[in-house]
């Protein structure tokens, strides 16, 4: 049985993390099999949307604590291990925002740690109710500095900071007004929730998307002139697009776009 599973429906790639008798844990096979999907799918143009979930009980429970304890036992004390595992998934989490797809977390019974960091990298997030959130690598004395940097980039830095000192959880209704998920829903729609929203992307002009999550991102640590500056460039190049010529010819005259462009 595969670690992760892919299903590809109506142009959005379904990624289903498959351990969950480890709770989905960002092991050093998952962190494998993660970053080669998403290696996988920068370059695949039939798919315009990408759904992360997570098998069992849990969408993700951070790093594999035991795999951890292992890492430990070398001359150096686990140094080199743990050096190569923080950069290993960090560069798994740069990956998923610089995907061309945007990344919808699909999160049901607990995100802790890395599992927290995942849904704060990730571009959208749709949560059950009931979800849990924390960043309580505290309790076991490590701070979460990594899982920080994803987080402090979604909510309040406040409420950010108790969480990482504290070790609580957020619920899912907080989650939602501190903008770390889009929308709560009951479990049993959870699945139709995050389709709706992946297939409502998936619908736009690709290319538009493509270029305006780049931006997104890119423009997001500039100075305001700056950004206005590099977004305005990106508009123009946008403008010249075929199928935005015709995206806007549509509006127009009030009928569907004719996109040829994926």
């Amino acid at each position: 049985m595969a670690i992760l599973e892919r299903r590809d429906v109506n142009a959005v790639a379904h990624l289903h993390m498959n351990a969950p008798e480890r709770l989905n844990a960002l092991s050093d096979e998952m962190l494998a099999a993660l970053q080669s999907e998403f290696d996988a799918l920068k370059d695949d143009r039939s798919v315009r949307a990408i759904v992360l979930s997570g098998a069992g009980k849990a969408f993700c429970a951070g790093h594999d604590l035991k795999q951890m304890t292992a890492g430990r036992q070398s001359e150096d004390g686990g140094k080199a291990y743990f050096k190569d595992l923080f950069d290993r998934c960090a560069r798994m989490m740069l990956t998923v925002q610089s995907l061309p797809q945007p990344v919808i977390a699909k999160v049901h019974g607990i995100a802790t740690a890395a599992g927290c960091q995942l849904v704060a990298t990730c571009d959208m997030a749709v949560a059950a109710e009931g979800t849990r959130f924390g960043v309580n690598g505290v309790n076991i004395g490590l701070f979460c500095s990594t899982p920080m940097v994803a987080l402090s980039r979604n909510i309040h830095r406040k409420k950010a900071f108790e969480m990482l000192t504290t070790g609580q959880f957020l619920d899912a209704s907080e989650a939602e007004a501190q903008g770390l998920v889009n929308r709560v829903v009951p479990y049993d729609q959870l699945d139709q929730a995050a389709t709706e929203l992946a297939e409502a992307v998936a619908g736009k002009l690709g290319a538009a998307v493509r270029v305006g999550k780049q931006a997104f991102y890119q423009q997001a640590t500039m100075s305001t002139a700056e950004a206005y500056a590099y977004t305005g460039d990106v508009m123009v190049e946008n403008m010249l697009y075929r199928d935005t010529e015709e995206g806007i010819s549509a509006f127009l005259e009030k009928r569907p776009p004719n996109w040829q462009q994926d």
